[in-house]
């Protein structure tokens, strides 16, 4: 998948997490600037294997938008319950860059790698 790739962002959501240990082998908390992408989209991104902590897809920087508000976060864990493909869960502080934590669910965030 490349950058110059664009996807359909009407399908695409956010929501957020408390992290902890993540699925590329780094502790994360909840002031850090990260986000864990959809399982789908990280046990089929190329040269993934067996071992998730060598994912090629870790420490990747992406930058997602919603509501006209931006955020840069890198991936440093996969959302084991995000539903479509390049659905994406934030930390509580990357989420409020988009909007508020007590609205929980984005529905329209677009996404393309920084």
């Amino acid at each position: 998948m490349t950058r110059s790739e664009k996807f359909d962002p009407l399908v695409y959501t956010g929501t957020w997490y408390y992290p902890g240990l993540g699925s590329c082998g780094i502790t994360n908390t909840t002031s850090d600037m990260i986000v864990a992408v959809s399982h789908l989209l990280y046990d089929s991104y190329p040269g993934a294997t067996a071992n998730p902590n060598l994912n090629p897809i870790c420490s990747k920087k992406l930058v997602a938008t919603y509501g006209g508000k931006s955020v840069t976060v890198t991936v440093t864990d996969k959302c084991m319950g995000c539903a479509g493909m390049y659905d994406l869960d934030f930390t509580p502080t990357a989420f409020s860059r988009l909007a508020s934590t007590d609205v929980g669910h984005l529905t329209g965030v677009d996404w393309n790698w920084a």
